[in-house]
């Protein structure tokens, strides 16, 4: 996937008024990953400063060293998971230099992983509610998106069937995520026959 220019880290302004020349124990990875971990385990309505720190065993004066607050830890959390910098522990790490049909196939492998779509489906919840959360959503949608038709281009598509087959890919990415509870996981031979119908050139009218 394509290299995006990387967001500052969050500073917060009370950094200097109140923490100056303290020892920094832990980073803003460590509490955006404790998000996920409640927002998992207990729902959006349970991410508070009191149990991130409770989840982390430090104070909240460790919580305002990063962050001015609640919301934009939120936030940071959403977009670092949905960034382009995060596929590595999204699993969609290297997928660039994959031949087209082999990056499809991991796109659908790592979709129906449990973690991934776990996540994926909370995030998307949390999004109903949250605006920030659900733009860094539609970043994320629309990055998977190009890669997609940028692949089905790759396999020969006009650019026009490539954007329409795309589109129909993440149309089923997205209900996977929200039905799988629902209906069989698609086994590999589904996926494979899924990704050889949706590659295959429209023949000519």
């Amino acid at each position: 996937m394509t290299e995006t220019s990387r967001p500052a880290p969050p500073v917060s302004t009370r950094k200097a008024a109140s923490a100056r020349g303290a020892a920094r124990r832990l980073g803003v990875t460590d509490w955006t990953d404790a998000a996920l971990r409640v927002l998992l385990r207990d729902g959006a309505a349970a991410i508070t400063i009191a149990k991130l720190c409770d989840e982390l065993g430090v104070t909240k004066g460790s919580f305002y060293w990063h962050f001015d607050g609640i919301d934009q830890l939120l936030e940071t959390t959403a977009r670092n998971w949905c960034a382009d910098r995060n596929d590595a522990a999204r699993g969609f790490g290297g997928l660039d230099e994959l031949p087209p049909q082999q990056r499809l196939a991991r796109m659908g492998e790592l979709l129906t992983g449990e973690r991934v779509w776990q996540i994926e489906l909370a995030v998307r919840d949390w999004a109903r509610t949250r605006p920030e959360v659900a733009d860094a959503v539609r970043a994320l949608d629309q990055r998977i998106f190009h890669t997609l038709a940028d692949t089905l281009t790759e396999l020969g598509l006009s650019p026009d069937q490539a954007r329409m087959r795309a589109a129909l890919m993440c149309f089923a990415g997205i209900g996977f995520v929200h039905g799988n509870q629902n209906l069989p996981t698609p086994t590999p031979t589904q996926r494979r026959e899924f990704f050889r119908f949706i590659t295959t050139p429209q023949p000519p009218a």
